[in-house]
């Protein structure tokens, strides 16, 4: 190569008939696993309708059906994000081996994926569920939400949205298992004082651990996807680039973003569901207040603590250069 930066010579040029290396698509590092996340996505969101349309079947027409709607409304949400993002990486996933990555190809099937899922999802609620007031609000923001999961799959790194969806699928779980132990817990925390105070206190305590282990979860999940697929990617390529701190510390975020992007979809498309649940009575309307802001408090928590995990995980695997007298 010459020394005037002025000049190219022969080797500094492509070939004929051949594009220039930055200008070459690349090929998408895959996302290890994804079949089996799209199995369990898939199997989380039918057993979440099942359950819901269990609950508000076994209602009595009216206020209580319009209660328990709105109560199961959030975990419907989050469910079909994560299905959606789910079914969509395993598509696009698909296509990365198939073809180079083209970024607007990708999008347009992750979202064309996550539109099938949510249309699917809209037309099970409608021909299952009973024809109330509430199946339209629970049909369209459950599709909205596949929707959007779909889109979040476009991402550029797969691996981070794989490890995310995982992760949002452990916490998801999880929290459906710790509502065993939130009475041990409320008692152990003192709410059977008998106090509005201690009980207040209790639910509050009760709430933390339940954020702060679902973060801690989160974070231990997706920074053992990311490994794992660090691994896998070594496996096909030897000189594979390792993802860096942000990769970790985007994707141990991920289950605190997906739950506060289910809030997100909750006030707006289910804003109605919402307010017929809260003119039900002042309870209902204090109710729905305070489950709200426990929700928007525990996507938090899970957010920074997942984040925070991963990243420390991911420090610890990290070797200090080596010194001159080595």
């Amino acid at each position: 190569m010459s020394n005037d930066p002025g000049r190219t010579t022969a080797e500094d040029q492509p070939t004929a008939g051949q594009e220039p290396a930055a200008d070459a698509p690349s090929r998408r590092l895959p996302a290890p696993g994804a079949a089996l996340l799209e199995v369990l996505g898939i199997a989380w969101l039918a057993a979440m309708l099942w359950s819901t349309r269990a609950a508000i079947g076994s209602a009595e027409a009216g206020s209580t059906a319009i209660s328990l709607s709105a109560f199961a409304l959030p975990g419907v949400i989050s469910a079909a994000l994560v299905a959606g993002a789910a079914v969509a990486l395993a598509a696009t996933n698909l296509l990365a081996r198939r073809t180079a990555d083209r970024a607007t190809l990708r999008f347009l099937i992750a979202v064309g994926t996550g539109l099938l899922v949510g249309v699917a999802t809209a037309t099970a609620i409608n021909l299952t569920y009973l024809d109330t007031a509430t199946t339209n609000v629970i049909a369209g923001t459950a599709a909205a939400a596949a929707i959007i999961g779909g889109a979040v799959a476009a991402a550029r790194t797969a691996p981070v949205v794989g490890a995310a969806v995982l992760s949002g699928l452990g916490v998801l779980l999880f929290v459906v298992a710790f509502s065993r132990a939130r009475s041990p817990l409320f008692d152990l925390y003192g709410g059977d004082g008998g106090s509005q105070e201690a009980l207040v206190s209790a639910a509050n305590w009760v709430s933390r651990t339940e954020s702060l282990l679902a973060g801690l979860l989160a974070g231990l999940l997706a920074f053992g996807y990311l490994r794992w697929a660090r691994r896998h990617a070594a496996r096909r390529d030897p000189d594979a680039a390792d993802l860096r701190w942000p990769a970790y510390l985007l994707a141990g975020a991920g289950p605190g973003l997906l739950l506060l992007t289910a809030e997100v979809i909750l006030r707006i498309g289910g804003r109605s569901l919402l307010d017929l649940a809260s003119a039900l009575s002042d309870a209902d309307a204090v109710a729905q207040t305070s489950l709200g802001t426990s929700r928007i408090d525990n996507g938090i928590w899970v957010l920074f603590v997942g984040a925070l995990v991963s990243l420390i995980a991911f420090g610890r695997t990290l070797t200090p250069p080596p010194t001159d007298n080595e």
